[in-house]
């Protein structure tokens, strides 16, 4: 399976002007299975989502059915949205067929501030997509290894992020981790640019289970970037180097 990771520059509170320019940055790398965008990638991080979170049957999520099925692929990526009555940083995953799997982030980011006005999610979520089975996570969940843990139901872990540039070097370092600790896949797809809170520089990329960089966007701009997912290579590792049969216990 090939995956592109779509390293973008966020347009403040814009979706329409975010969604064209993923929507180009596909049409410019044809051919992928999934492709996977950043954090909240329709109107960048937003811990005040009054005014600025979509509907859950927004133009967004319709662009996303739209996208699929012209690429033949799935589209993946977190946008905040809004039920009416609670707000969520819900990471889509849009199959070709029009099925929408999601997964509403569960470690919300206290620090700056998400936990005043989202829900967090309760259910961790696998999705399989051609033969591969995709855990979905949101950037602050990459700090909690307990919630990302292999129980064996998963081969590849996808986290969307908007991770500022000042804490770059720990998405780095526990990108690496996750895969290795979890003999698995990893892809991490940062934004660059700014917010009215924040800076960013990407530091995007696909990981192998053995820790080492498939693929990387550039530092500080747009920049897409795509590896093979090797279900094959992937399964004779995990027979010959049990790792997983000695974890611990979770409760």
């Amino acid at each position: 399976m090939k995956i592109t990771i779509l390293q973008r520059d966020i347009e403040w509170a814009n979706p329409r002007c975010n969604v064209e320019r993923a929507d180009e940055a596909i049409d410019r790398n044809p051919g992928a299975d999934l492709y996977v965008l950043p954090e909240m990638f329709s109107t960048g991080f937003c811990t005040e989502p009054e005014g600025i979170a979509e509907s859950t049957d927004s133009d967004t999520l319709a662009w996303m059915k739209a996208k699929a099925a012209q690429t033949d692929a799935a589209i993946a990526g977190s946008v905040a949205v809004s039920d009416g009555k609670h707000y969520y940083n819900r990471f889509y995953f849009v199959k070709p067929s029009g099925e929408v799997a999601w997964y509403d982030k569960h470690h919300l980011f206290t620090y700056g501030g998400e936990h005043l006005r989202f829900t967090a999610g309760s259910e961790r979520v696998v999705v399989e997509w051609r033969g591969v089975r995709i855990l979905l996570e949101v950037c602050y969940d990459l700090r909690f290894p307990v919630w990302a843990r292999n129980r064996g139901d998963y081969d590849m872990i996808l986290y969307v992020a908007s991770w500022p540039t000042p804490r770059v070097a720990a998405w780095s370092a526990l990108l690496v981790a996750r895969a290795i600790e979890n003999q698995c896949y990893v892809a991490g797809v940062n934004r660059v640019g700014s917010d009215p809170a924040c800076e960013y520089c990407g530091g995007s990329v696909i990981i192998d289970p053995y820790g080492k960089t498939l693929a990387a966007c550039a530092d500080n701009i747009e920049c897409e970037a795509s590896a093979e997912v090797d279900m094959e290579a992937l399964g004779a590792f995990r027979q010959k180097f049990p790792v997983l049969n000695d974890a611990d216990a979770i409760n």
